[in-house]
């Protein structure tokens, strides 16, 4: 082949391969190795839930709140978080799009569609963590550090709150003592105990579990009301790191807004910066995909 050849002459193709600019090749490398972050972090959250699986929280008995709405509803508002999240994705196409074509009013119109998404979902999550930190329905943790719970009738999860004739929602900080508990739980017949394995203890037989033990109230990093520690110390690492992720997003969302807004772009020629932020912002969407999947499904 002659050496005169010019490089647009070898490649007769359409659009020219590794024709992506820096910033993006950049990115893409970023994501890539952040995606490596999370799979290591949701593998080992994997690795502790299937090894202690007959000891582990079951999702449906600890995510059942529901800002404003009384009763238990499992999963409802975590799905609405889902839901938010993924249509900040939706907006952020229909921004990039309108990018591409140099629409300065469409981009201004679905990026702060999409930076009004991120901050609801943030706002859900902080108010997630603040329920789970408070706690729900209370446990007593066994000199073993096994977790146990009350338990009604039909085996469901009773309510410490419900048992002490208290307003959770009344704004106290409420402590209870295990003889409190244990005095409230003995003119209760109807109350059985329910083990970590999810076995029940008749009240009868229930006695020798208020020995030697104590009330816990709510989830941190020492202590965790829904069951095994690890469960509480992973949530709190995974889904405050991809909080972390998308308040990260949220700002540079702000800073491309604003720099559409003064015509920064415009003046370019191009809305390439968009398309990069939009890629961050897919990725975020897609790993919360995944935790989902892994903390609330499985």
């Amino acid at each position: 082949m002659s050496e005169n050849l010019s490089k647009e002459s070898i490649w007769a193709g359409g659009n020219k391969p590794f024709s992506s600019s820096y910033g993006k090749l950049m990115m893409w490398f970023f994501l890539i190795s952040d995606a490596l972050t999370f799979s290591g972090f949701l593998a080992a959250y994997g690795f502790m839930r299937f090894r202690n699986s007959d000891i582990w929280p079951v999702p449906e008995d600890v995510f059942t709140h529901f800002p404003f709405l009384q009763g238990e509803h499992p999963l409802l508002f975590v799905a609405l978080m889902t839901f938010i999240l993924i249509m900040s994705s939706v907006t952020m196409v229909l921004a990039v799009n309108a990018g591409n074509k140099n629409d300065k009013k469409g981009v201004i119109l679905w990026m702060a569609l999409t930076i009004v998404g991120g901050i609801t979902f943030l706002g859900s999550q902080a108010w997630e963590w603040g329920h789970f930190i408070k706690g729900d329905k209370g446990a007593i943790v066994l000199s073993s550090h096994e977790v146990i719970h009350l338990a009604d009738s039909d085996g469901k999860l009773y309510s410490f709150y419900d048992l002490m004739e208290v307003d959770k929602y009344d704004g106290t900080n409420h402590q209870f003592t295990i003889e409190e508990v244990e005095t409230a739980f003995n003119a209760r017949p109807d109350l059985s105990i329910k083990r970590a394995n999810r076995s029940i203890i008749s009240h009868s037989e229930s006695a020798k579990f208020f020995k030697n033990s104590k009330v816990v109230l709510g989830a941190n990093l020492t202590h965790n009301e829904y069951g095994h520690q690890l469960f509480a110390d992973f949530f709190y690492f995974i889904t405050g790191f991809h909080g972390f992720h998308v308040f990260s997003g949220v700002v540079l969302l702000i800073i491309i807004f604003i720099n559409v807004l003064k015509g920064t772009y415009q003046r370019r020629g191009h809305y390439e910066m968009v398309e990069k932020v939009g890629l961050y912002w897919h990725f975020v969407d897609l790993v919360w995909v995944f935790v989902f999947t892994f903390f609330y499904l499985v």
